[in-house]
């Protein structure tokens, strides 16, 4: 077990190379990613003005994972996992520079940004599994929840300063320019993913074919009590809490009249929350119990969403995402946390191909999607509101009516 007695929240970044050489370069380019994501959802708005079109545009990158990152999980399995990560962060590199070169040249149309968005959800499909199913062998079984926390950590500081340096882009250079930013910030993640070092890789032997293999995850999944009811949680979170996201350009210029500086701001402080909690996460380690941790955060998490629904108040909504983005985290990285430490390693490319099925795929296909056509219909705050409501109802069924997770 990791040391009880360290707070420190960078243990593992110090300890492992191979993890920081990762995490360094994962980080830079998130901030470009994330600059990117916002600059595409202020885009979708001015080429369409339609909240249902700014969901389809996030529902569209992700229904390549819904339908083929369970295959790509199977294949994961059987490949070089870093050999992978590397070729899709470089067809990343190729997508978000045609991106650059579309909209500088004012070329773009919703058309082409949801084909390119498409690509994007189809490296990804691979490139999920593939990343997540390598911690383990960047930092070994016992610093596996904690690396997966750290990891968070840098995830929500690209959240915090690529929405915020988006915002100045756009504003002085213009939208294109955030692609371009994007493009080569994926230089920094390949670099840093050439100078690890990992033992050779050698391939197992398998009998089975690569549905097959599909086929013994979810059985594995249906058959295996704690990991069905984790799953089952992280579903019904990741569909009604994670797509207001996706709604927040709508969100900040509906709810509280704000343009797309006041859009970064928004995005920005989920991002500080998210990165409080991923810090302190990794910096308890074992002191406490990481399920009553889980349980505290999905119930804390929907009634702030819930309240957030209800606001019109800017700074009142800064702070809430604050605490949303905190709750939100921990939910996220317990849940990750706990299924790769429950899930035996020859089936660690699968299950990660299901758990990104669900909080990327599920949760913008059906999640966002959905989440769209009501804030087109009744509003974007009904739309929050009532997938807090749902959440709230499953979390207290799931925590205190079943005695699965309680025992994880």
């Amino acid at each position: 077990m990791p040391s009880a007695t360290s707070i420190n929240p960078f243990r593992v970044f110090l300890r492992h190379r191979n993890f920081r050489l990762f995490l360094i370069g994962q980080t830079l380019s998130l901030i470009g990613t994330w600059m990117q994501s916002m600059a595409l959802g202020w885009l979708a708005l001015e080429l369409t003005n339609s909240a249902f079109l700014v969901g389809l545009v996030v529902t569209t990158s992700s229904v390549p994972i819904l339908i083929f990152t369970m295959p790509a999980g199977a294949m994961v399995d059987r490949s070089d996992k870093l050999r992978l990560v590397r070729i899709a962060q470089s067809a990343f590199l190729v997508n978000a520079t045609l991106l650059w070169w579309l909209t500088y040249t004012q070329r773009i149309t919703i058309g082409s940004l949801l084909a390119l968005a498409f690509v994007s959800g189809l490296i990804a499909s691979v490139e999920i599994p593939a990343r997540q199913s390598m911690f383990i062998d960047l930092v070994g079984r016992e610093d596996l929840p904690d690396a997966i926390a750290l990891n968070a950590s840098g995830f929500n500081l690209a959240r915090v300063v690529g929405p915020g340096l988006a915002a100045a882009v756009i504003a002085n250079l213009g939208i294109a320019w955030c692609f371009f930013l994007n493009a080569a910030s994926f230089v920094t993640v390949l670099i840093g993913l050439f100078m690890i070092h990992l033992p050779k890789w050698v391939a197992r032997e398998t009998a089975h074919s690569p549905w097959e293999g599909v086929l013994e995850a979810f059985r594995y999944m249906r058959d295996t009590p704690k990991v069905r009811a984790l799953m089952t949680m992280v579903t019904v979170y990741s569909i009604s809490g994670v797509p207001v996201l996706a709604l927040m350009p709508v969100v900040a210029r509906e709810m509280f009249g704000l343009g797309a500086a006041g859009y970064g701001l928004l995005m920005s402080c989920m991002g500080v929350g998210g990165l409080t909690g991923a810090l302190a996460l990794a910096g308890v380690g074992y002191r406490f119990s990481r399920i009553k941790l889980l349980m505290v955060a999905s119930m804390a998490w929907p009634a702030l969403l819930l309240a957030f629904s209800f606001t019109r108040t800017p700074w009142v909504a800064y702070v809430l995402l604050l605490a949303i983005g905190c709750t939100m985290i921990l939910n996220g990285a317990i849940s990750n946390g706990l299924l790769q430490t429950i899930v035996p390693d020859a089936l660690r490319g699968r299950m990660m191909a299901a758990y990104g099925l669900v909080v990327v795929g599920l949760a913008q296909v059906v999640g966002a999607f959905v989440a769209g056509i009501v804030a087109h219909l009744l509003g974007v705050a009904v739309s929050i509101g009532g997938a807090a409501v749902m959440m709230l109802m499953f979390g207290v069924w799931a925590f205190f009516r079943r005695p699965e997770l309680r025992t994880l």
